[in-house]
């Protein structure tokens, strides 16, 4: 949810007793510390904060969360033994993102409380092994004793059936929600999602980082690159001109990164982020009522 899940749409989310998570990847540390107190201000419910191990600034990130007492962190992208025990040790819940069962293991070798299985389907930065999540979330719930997020390709009340029947407990919603009244993404990308179409996002960059993005001028230029051979240090330095933010904050829509997951295609408008929240439980209650009956929990 890079450049899209700031302080308000953690908090609408939040509010409507879902777990509204704010996106630190694309904030500078002072950054991160005004939305965490403006999140704050705007609710009294429980919100997280999901942190890339990657990030250059990450004791920085991490000393900000302790001393503004976040209860949640959502970890990614990194080894999850470099900073559980750190977390942990200040009372705040560790949730690692995985895309693969060996990673799983080792999130809950390293003491995290629950996991997010994450599916090749998912927008943004992605899992080399390319399991979707249909495999992934069952394996995954197999595999180890703690709680099972499941991630990639949820939009709606009968993906997160579908997660509860492979054994998750929770799910994670990103696309939906980065096209939402709150979002911080440029009106332009919100459109350009809710107007997108089957096949219109691919796994792409494998060989550096791999990252789902919409086709267009500069993903067409990624593929060029790639297919010609291009060193891991090319692909930086064509990655590394800001084109996360000049596609999705600024709403540069050819020469930007436009990170989006394959359910895009599913999602037809923008709504505010407390009318999809109640949209996906009121109908996943009636479904769960459909299948399971009035007497059974």
């Amino acid at each position: 949810m890079v450049w899209c899940s700031g302080w308000k749409l953690a908090s609408a989310v939040s509010n409507t007793g879902a777990l509204g998570l704010i996106g630190s990847g694309s904030m500078y540390p002072e950054t991160l510390q005004e939305h965490i107190r403006k999140c704050k201000m705007a609710t009294t419910n429980a919100f997280g904060v999901n942190v890339p191990l990657l990030y250059p600034d990450i004791d920085k990130v991490m000393r900000i969360i302790v001393d503004e007492e976040v209860k949640i962190v959502f970890t990614s992208a990194g080894n999850p033994a470099t900073w559980t025990k750190f977390l942990k040790d200040h009372q705040i819940k560790v949730v690692h993102v995985v895309s693969s069962v060996k990673f799983a293991r080792k999130a809950e070798d390293a003491g995290a409380d629950a996991i997010v299985a994450e599916g090749f389907e998912a927008g943004g930065h992605n899992g080399r092994e390319e399991t979707t999540s249909m495999v992934l979330i069952p394996m995954v719930a197999d595999a180890v004793k703690i709680p099972v997020i499941a991630a990639g390709g949820v939009a709606d009340a009968r993906a997160m059936m579908a997660a509860a029947i492979l054994g998750a407990e929770a799910v994670q919603i990103g696309t939906r929600f980065a096209t939402s009244v709150e979002s911080s993404a440029h009106e332009n990308f919100k459109t350009r999602v809710i107007t997108s179409k089957e096949g219109d996002t691919m796994l792409t960059l494998k060989q550096l980082t791999p990252v789902r993005m919409l086709r267009n001028k500069f993903f067409e230029e990624v593929q060029q690159a790639e297919l010609k051979g291009a060193s891991t240090e090319e692909l930086a330095r064509l990655l590394g001109k800001r084109r996360a933010k000049a596609g999705m904050f600024d709403g540069n829509l050819e020469e930007g990164e436009l990170e989006i997951g394959q359910v895009s295609a599913a999602v037809k408008k923008i709504q505010p982020a407390a009318e999809i929240v109640r949209e996906i439980w009121s109908d996943f209650l009636r479904l769960k009522k459909n299948i399971c009956g009035d007497g059974i929990s």
